[in-house]
């Protein structure tokens, strides 16, 4: 799907700055998509952009109203309908990221209807795909795997996306998630994606293309993780990665919702390999992306150098120190 820029984010009545993670993401790493926010009575996040009212925001050039709130069910509160219609009738469209369908409320389906507006559900793709055929394409591609889910697979694609554009390279980030596609404009949520047709939606996602051109892939879930590794896997064989880095959360022991031991970066190295050779007999990790969040900076500096020293792996927090020296050995690898 394509979103329509600039956006209005909508943070609704969200109760706390976590609440409103999606539209905090969307901020993060696409300022200059964004006109305003807006936000009903007893709201409680604040993304740092202008309050605006829906006439504010049609005035300021927006086109898309973006539902940047999370909560638990993926649910679309009634008492949010009222603002989402308005919109509509203004000359918006509406993008979501939850799991109920904008189409699913009548009023909000039949404002769209009656003014020509798109509704986005980014958790649900238009496009039919096809089985991965798992045939070598043109261009290059880096995919982000983890060690768990929620470590940072989203933060490093797009830090390492923008390092490499920065240096010169032909370099586009590539969305798998609900969030990724609100940042990117595009791309295809593959957690939403019937399993048989996973990798041939990464396939779809990562097309041919020319042969210095990176495709820098969104990972999913973890190879390790009990609840998300199909997702993952179909992910890899899809996207077919030339290169791959390493995502971790050093303070965890057990993997996110489970009772499963965190594996090591070492397994996840090894497990990637293993499984990316399928369509990719040449696939090779070239860093390790640390999330520091939870640690001091003395810390934060000891745990990337014991990752470097003992994987031989250039090692880094993408939004603490940057990725540098993970483009630097991407670089090295395939000049």
């Amino acid at each position: 799907m394509e979103i329509a820029k600039p956006y209005l984010l909508f943070l609704g009545d969200a109760p706390d700055a976590l609440a409103a993670k999606t539209a905090a993401g969307v901020v993060d790493w696409r300022r200059d998509w964004c006109v305003g926010q807006l936000r009903l009575p007893g709201c409680k996040a604040d993304v740092g952009l202008p309050d605006l009212d829906v006439a504010g925001a049609v005035a300021a050039g927006a086109k898309t109203l973006v539902i940047g709130v999370v909560n638990a069910g993926g649910v679309l509160p009634e008492r949010w309908i009222d603002q989402i219609v308005l919109a509509l009738e203004s000359g918006l469209d509406v993008a979501s990221g939850l799991h109920g369908r904008l189409s699913g409320f009548p009023r909000i389906a039949e404002a769209a209807e009656t003014h020509g507006r798109a509704l986005h559900d980014v958790r649900h793709a238009r496009e039919t795909f096809a089985t991965g055929k798992g045939v070598k394409r043109p261009g290059r591609r880096l995919l982000t795997v983890g060690t768990d889910c929620s470590v940072g697979k989203k933060y490093a694609a797009l830090a390492l996306e923008a390092e490499m554009t920065a240096r010169g390279l032909d370099a586009e980030f590539r969305a798998t998630g609900q969030t990724g596609v609100l940042i990117a404009g595009r791309g295809v949520a593959v957690d939403a994606v019937v399993a048989d047709f996973i990798s041939g939606a990464a396939e779809w996602l990562t097309p041919a293309n020319s042969p210095d051109h990176w495709d820098v892939v969104e990972g999913q879930g973890s190879l390790f993780h009990p609840s998300f590794a199909g997702v993952t896997l179909g992910l890899l064989h899809g996207a077919q990665p030339d290169a791959f880095v390493v995502c971790h959360e050093p303070t965890r022991t057990t993997m996110r919702g489970v009772a499963h031991p965190l594996p090591s970066i070492g397994q996840v190295i090894e497990a990637t390999v293993a499984a990316g050779r399928l369509t990719n007999p040449d696939i090779r990790c070239v860093g390790i992306a640390v999330n520091t969040a939870a640690l001091d900076e003395t810390a934060a500096r000891a745990a990337l150098d014991a990752a470097a020293a003992a994987h031989g792996l250039p090692a880094s927090d993408p939004v603490r120190f940057g990725v540098g020296p993970i483009v630097d050995r991407l670089i090295a690898e395939f000049p």
